[in-house]
């Protein structure tokens, strides 16, 4: 799976919350200040090329929905940060975040219960 630009992933974020919509819908429902439609066009075209999303012809108006979860690119995207960074470690990237204080004991409880649940 191809890596997303910010603005490619700021777009495909309103894709993914709409579960798709027409141009003019993913435009409003982008984060202030709203790109022009012309440019989320753009960005909508390069997503399709991409393919991250599909077209849906209605006539003359496309209807953009999402080819790829939003699970499935998190999933790749934090993999590949574990293998440009971590040496393909996830222990190394948990590690990182306690010594960096972005994860505390209370949250690596928390984990851990989780994975007791699993």
């Amino acid at each position: 799976m191809k890596a997303l630009t910010r603005a490619e992933e700021q777009v495909m974020k309103v894709v993914w919350q709409l579960g798709g919509g027409l141009l003019m819908e993913v435009v409003e429902a982008m984060p202030q200040p709203q790109p022009h439609k012309n440019t989320v066009a753009t960005i909508l075209k390069t997503l399709v090329e991409k393919n991250f999303v599909r077209i849906e012809q209605l006539g003359r108006i496309h209807r953009y929905h999402p080819e790829v979860t939003r699970d499935d690119y998190s999933r790749t995207s934090l993999t590949n940060v574990a293998r440009s960074y971590f040496e393909g470690s996830f222990s190394n990237v948990v590690s990182f975040l306690v010594d960096d204080k972005k994860l505390s004991v209370e949250d690596l409880e928390l984990l851990l219960k989780q994975l007791k649940k699993k």
